[in-house]
């Protein structure tokens, strides 16, 4: 099969994105606890992350134009590699200032593996069939997510057990100090072992081969002489800003929800939310295109994420029964009814990402590089709507302010079902 050596290459990279991004659904409620900071505070933490797209994605664009897609997957790895050893000095002087730079470094790495691959992937085969390829790297992207917080909790919070936001509080000034120092000094050796991998990894990708695409536009698709006059590119970054918001408020929120209502695996969390992508993913690569097409898969995902994000807003905050029967079989046995249906936002939200990427590429041709880098911007959305839900969660409630995600699928839902159709403004 000659893609498969370039799928299983892809791959690695999917799964690279998925633990290094999904690593902030513990990592963000780990900070606030170090850093002692406020819900607000703490989303600047997915700001820097995300921001990093919408900062570098054109200039790591015309990166990939002069370097090819393989060689800038490379400087992508060796830039997460540094991003990665900034977390000792963060952690050693306990400067949030430094965290937040390592967190935008990692992001502009992940710009260029996001702004390669994607394309890559949606171009190495046949175009009905992308959404299939890209959830086939969603299962592996999202598997990653299921891992990552658990494998820090393992390695930072093994020696810290019930520790949250609300069992810190009650410390003495003295031994909460003494318990912050420890924690920081915890988060030193994996950060450290993840950036000696992305090195590694960068002088593979160095070294394998993979087929070079040709971008083509067929003829009788319109050619436009800038990339902003095709709608359908617009409109799907526009769609892509949204879903990358409610997407890391589901994936990055639920442990801070957690940690605020006293739960003590907050931390794994975040676990849960990917489990549920997962077996959504598995989903639409069974059904996409054989039963399901691009465009149905992206308007039911929308229907479900209304649905789920309105069962949240009316659920309550008290552990019953409904919650016990869905997380039963994962070893807690009974959580919140809102961090249930928060939880099975993931589930709503595996196939956007996979059919907006081939639906708003569409007849692109020579263009597709710079659109992807359009797309790629639109993941500003996990930087952004965050940032608003803290600060609507410090003015008024966290669990209300959840009705933001009822914005963001009802756009997606409108992709769906109208702009990905149009060609001309």
């Amino acid at each position: 099969m000659p893609t498969l050596i370039p799928m299983l290459a892809i791959g690695l990279l999917f799964f690279i994105f998925g633990f290094v991004t999904w690593l902030n659904g513990a990592l963000i409620p780990f900070l606030q606890i170090i850093s002692d900071l406020n819900e607000l505070q703490a989303m600047l933490i997915a700001f820097c992350f995300y921001i990093a797209y919408v900062v570098m994605a054109l200039p790591m664009a015309w990166l990939l134009e002069r370097t090819g897609y393989k060689n800038g997957m490379s400087v992508g790895l060796a830039v997460i590699g540094i991003g990665c050893l900034l977390y000792i000095p963060a952690a050693t002087y306990q400067t949030f200032a430094i965290f937040l730079l390592a967190q935008f470094i990692v992001g502009s790495g992940l710009t260029v593996l996001q702004t390669a691959s994607n394309p890559y992937i949606v171009r190495i085969g046949p175009q009905e069939s992308a959404a299939a390829r890209i959830a086939i790297m969603g299962i592996l992207n999202k598997a990653a997510g299921v891992i990552a917080p658990i494998f820090f909790t393992w390695l930072v919070l093994a020696d810290f057990p019930n520790v949250s936001a609300a069992s810190m509080a009650e410390l003495a000034a003295a031994e909460r100090a003494e318990q912050v120092s420890l924690m920081a000094a915890a988060v030193i050796p994996p950060y450290v072992g993840m950036g000696i991998a992305m090195f590694v990894l960068a002088f593979a990708f160095y070294l394998v081969r993979l087929p070079h695409i040709k971008e083509e536009a067929p003829s009788d698709a319109p050619v436009h002489e800038s990339v902003l006059k095709y709608p359908q590119l617009v409109l799907g970054a526009i769609a892509l800003f949204f879903y990358v918001g409610v997407e890391v408020i589901a994936g990055d929120t639920i442990g801070l929800y957690g940690s605020r209502l006293g739960l003590a695996n907050y931390s794994t969390l975040t676990s849960y939310v990917m489990v549920a992508m997962v077996i959504g993913y598995v989903l639409g690569l069974v059904l996409i295109p054989r039963v399901l097409s691009q465009q149905g898969a992206l308007t039911g995902s929308a229907l479900l994420g209304l649905i789920f994000s309105g069962l949240l807003l009316v659920s309550s905050e008290q552990s019953t029964v409904i919650a016990s029967v869905l997380w039963g079989w994962s070893g807690i046995a009974v959580v919140p009814d809102a961090i249930a249906f928060l939880a099975l936002l993931g589930f709503a939200n595996a196939m956007v990402w996979p059919a907006i990427w081939p639906l708003a590429l569409a007849d692109l041709g020579k263009f597709t590089a710079r659109g992807s880098a359009i797309l790629i911007m639109g993941i500003a959305g996990g930087a952004i709507l965050p940032l608003v839900y803290g600060a609507l969660a410090q003015g008024f409630d966290p669990k209300n302010s959840y009705a933001l995600l009822l914005v963001g699928y009802a756009v997606i839902g409108y992709y769906g079902l109208v702009g990905y159709k149009k060609r001309h403004w």
